[in-house]
């Protein structure tokens, strides 16, 4: 058993999110939100690297003292998977887990909305999960994915850095695939994708041009594509993928992604006043005729109004999904103004004036 094993442990019966382990702190954890310290001795930069050293491949550790970082995964059989990245710092090395469960929940466990697991029935075309890092993207990912493991016969590609979420073939063939283990990059991967007989590719990261063009060219030709993007919304999220072409190019984009696009979940965890527990508020686009217009003609700003009149389809906005959850009283109306869009419609519920002035 590695060393490190233990502080996996302590975080799992912690119920932490992620374990911060940095050279000249304590180790840490992200417990519902919140960095709280382990009752524990100082890390030295020699005792942090030889604990790192130990769970990494000899490859991995030289393309770290090559660059200063490097993504990984790290498994504890019947535990738990690990996304790790070390990076050097200041002091020394710094490292960060996140805890993968080994059980994958299902959209139900979720509580999400049934029109989230409806998307695991699409023929083709591109989902997005967006959201700020930490909010969930790869667990709402990951339970949609199981969707589609247990009510159709297809094969299921992922392509991650690092491998998260472990999905074992049920009515469908499963292969993931670990860029930087066993495949170039993700721009790579999609491209060999093409010729490995996909019927749903699971992109972990749309991070640049190359990756989105590909992930929409394979959602034009008849593929189910799943990606992920780190933005708040879903009109900021329509208006990043076509900001990152050149401008000559984003009228043919539009288009395109008019075409391919089925729909956005952007969604942000909030820590439960009522219970130890985080739960995700959902904003839904489902691209309709009318949304897609919207996409071609550059008027992403109406995006909003289309949701709120678009419920029948299983639309919500995020000021929406807050709201349901505010008046539960799941929420603290601090953290229902704070993630809140139209803050105007939360200001009422709370108790002194809104802690970042610069919104006043």
């Amino acid at each position: 058993m590695a060393q490190i094993d233990a502080f996996f442990k302590l975080m799992n019966e912690q119920g932490a999110s992620d374990l911060h382990m940095i050279a000249g702190q304590q180790p840490l954890l992200r417990v519902r939100g919140d960095i709280e310290r382990v009752k524990y001795n100082v890390m030295e930069n020699d005792q942090l690297k030889s604990m790192l050293y130990e769970i990494i491949t000899e490859d991995k550790i030289k393309i770290f003292e090559e660059t200063g970082d490097i993504d990984f995964g790290y498994e504890i059989p019947g535990l738990a998977r690990y996304r790790g990245n070390l990076f050097q710092q200041k002091y020394g090395i710094g490292s960060v887990f996140r805890e993968i469960p080994s059980k994958i929940m299902t959209c139900m466990d979720l509580n999400l909305p049934k029109v989230v697991a409806k998307l695991a029935t699409l023929p083709k075309g591109l989902v997005l999960v967006t959201g700020p890092t930490g909010s969930g993207k790869s667990t709402t990912l990951a339970a949609i994915v199981d969707e589609v493991n247990r009510l159709r016969k297809d094969h299921i590609l992922t392509i991650e850095d690092p491998i998260e979420f472990v999905h074992e073939s049920q009515n469908c063939i499963v292969n993931h695939r670990e860029v930087g283990t066993h495949t170039k990059s993700f721009s790579a991967a999609l491209r060999g994708a093409l010729r490995e007989d996909p019927d749903v590719i699971l992109v972990g990261e749309l991070r640049d041009l190359e990756t989105i063009s590909l992930a929409m060219e394979a959602a034009m030709t008849g593929h189910l594509v799943f990606g992920t993007l780190h933005t708040l919304n879903a009109a900021k999220t329509v208006d990043r993928i076509i900001e990152i072409f050149p401008a000559n190019q984003q009228a043919q984009v539009r288009s395109t992604l008019a075409d391919s696009l089925r729909a956005v979940v952007s969604q942000t965890l909030f820590k439960r006043i009522d219970i130890k527990s985080r739960c995700p508020a959902l904003e839904i686009l489902i691209c309709t005729p009318a949304v897609r217009n919207l996409i071609r003609e550059g008027k992403t700003y109406q995006m909003p109004s289309v949701m709120q009149t678009g419920k029948k389809f299983g639309m919500q906005t995020m000021d929406d999904a807050i709201m349901v959850m505010l008046k539960k009283r799941w929420i603290s109306p601090e953290d229902a103004y704070t993630n809140s869009i139209d803050k105007t419609k939360f200001v009422s519920f709370l108790r002194r004036p809104p802690a970042d002035f610069t919104e006043v």
